[in-house]
């Protein structure tokens, strides 16, 4: 009997109602399938080459749950080939060479096959290397799906010899959307004679708290419907299924804004633990990593601004952080910058010496720039004045010069009143320093 006469791909899966409904509410149509539209949409390289019939060997690299699998079935499908599911984990070199056998047995009678591996990344260097000939020779159209990077965890050659495909993690919209089918798909989801509806809150909440894995959304939907009395899914039918709390969070309403109202407030009151508290409650909800980053950043420019100039790089590096670790390893990133930004030193002088400059900008005219301050690229240029009365500061004695660089309606005007707190007061000093010495005659340049 032939290795891959229990998967006739041909034929529709078995409407088995006691098989997970993540396996039942498999894609059958690329129409079907949820998110990759950047590889998957009309027109795209992937889609050309299912629907040409021209697939050749590939690597689908991507987070769990996004539809690998899936995927390679429906290749497999679409390209009528035969499809066998191979596991990294399970298979050493002996299987593979059995394998290898029967696949090239049926390309001689006309048959292809698609090998999918699973986890490709776990098999060695050896165990990979005996895949090249069969995908040189055609033998087989191989199908390799990982989590890791296949730059570091897939074979040179055998990279070389295929198309690596990045999926991404589905977003909140596109798991709600599947989980709505699930509740209302009779033949094979959960609509059939106990149907059951579920706020699209509630919805929305499995979905974040999945974190992109719609396999999980869908473990997640059936041990709540399973618990779900009187026809209608509740929070604590949720909860039971993921054994947590969980915190109703509507990511555009009025909680999102809420709470990122409340930890931007604690942090620039300086309160580091109920920062921590908000930010807690905020990664908990499943908010997006990137933005919590993108705000904290924002206050340490506007809360904390000169007065500890690290507070921006710290910010930064935590985005940088957020963004190359992932969940969960990234929000320590955003715990520990709450922390440093809470505790930091407090300035919104520079936030509001531009918004007093902006102001001035809007209300005065635009004046032209003075002749001093503009260059003189031509000698036409040098004869109409322009560059005339220019101090290059690099020539006077400390780099300082008393030279007006404000149109003349603004000559002496001062917007920037830095504090006495943290670098900020070394920069008051400083600042007091040059003012002081722009009221005071040039000295003669340095010779």
């Amino acid at each position: 009997m032939s290795l891959f006469d229990s998967d006739p791909i041909s034929s529709k899966p078995e409407r088995d109602k006691t098989r997970p409904l993540a396996d039942r509410m498999r894609p059958e149509t690329l129409e079907e399938f949820a998110g990759q539209e950047h590889i998957l949409g009309p027109g795209k390289p992937l889609r050309v080459q299912i629907e040409r019939d021209a697939v050749a060997s590939i690597i689908l690299w991507g987070p769990p749950g996004v539809g690998k699998t899936t995927l390679g079935r429906l290749i497999a499908r679409m390209t009528r080939s035969e499809f066998l599911p191979f596991s990294a984990v399970l298979s050493g070199i002996k299987e593979i060479k059995a394998v290898m056998a029967d696949a090239e047995r049926l390309r001689r009678l006309g048959r292809r096959t698609i090998l999918f591996i699973d986890e490709i990344h776990r098999f060695n260097r050896a165990q990979q290397d005996a895949f090249l000939p069969y995908v040189e020779s055609g033998d087989i159209i191989l199908i390799g799906a990982t989590t890791e990077n296949p730059s570091f965890e897939v074979n040179a050659a055998l990279l070389s010899r295929s198309k690596v495909f990045a999926l991404r993690a589905l977003t909140v919209p596109e798991i709600v959307a599947l989980l709505q089918r699930a509740l209302s798909d009779r033949e094979r989801g959960l609509g059939g004679d106990r149907a059951i509806t579920a706020a699209p809150e509630l919805l929305e909440q499995i979905a974040i708290m999945s974190n992109g894995d719609a396999r999980s959304a869908y473990n997640t939907l059936e041990g709540a419907v399973a618990a779900a009395t009187d026809g209608q899914l509740t929070t604590q039918n949720i909860e039971d299924a993921i054994q947590r709390k969980i915190l109703l969070y509507d990511k555009s309403g009025e909680e999102h804004f809420n709470l990122i109202s409340a930890l931007h407030k604690s942090v620039r009151s300086s309160q580091v633990d109920a920062a921590l508290y908000w930010l807690a409650r905020m990664l908990e909800a499943g908010e997006d990593r990137l933005y919590i980053a993108r705000r904290l950043v924002r206050m340490a420019i506007e809360d904390i601004g000169l007065a500890d100039p690290r507070a921006l790089e710290q910010a930064i590096a935590a985005k940088e952080t957020v963004h190359f670790l992932g969940i969960p390893e990234g929000d320590l990133a955003l715990a520990q910058l709450t922390i440093y930004l809470a505790i930091a030193p407090k300035s919104d002088a520079a936030y509001k010496a531009l918004g007093a400059v902006m102001e001035d900008v809007r209300n005065s005219i635009a004046e032209p720039v003075p002749m001093n301050l503009r260059n003189a690229p031509t000698r036409p240029m040098k004869a109409w004045g322009y560059g005339e009365g220019y101090q290059h500061a690099h020539t006077f004695q400390d780099s300082m010069v008393d030279m007006e660089c404000l149109p003349p309606s603004l000559a002496g005007r001062e917007w920037y009143h830095p504090t006495e707190r943290g670098v900020e007061k070394r920069i008051a000093d400083r600042l007091a320093e040059i003012r002081k010495r722009r009221e005071q005659p040039n000295d003669l340049p340095d010779a």
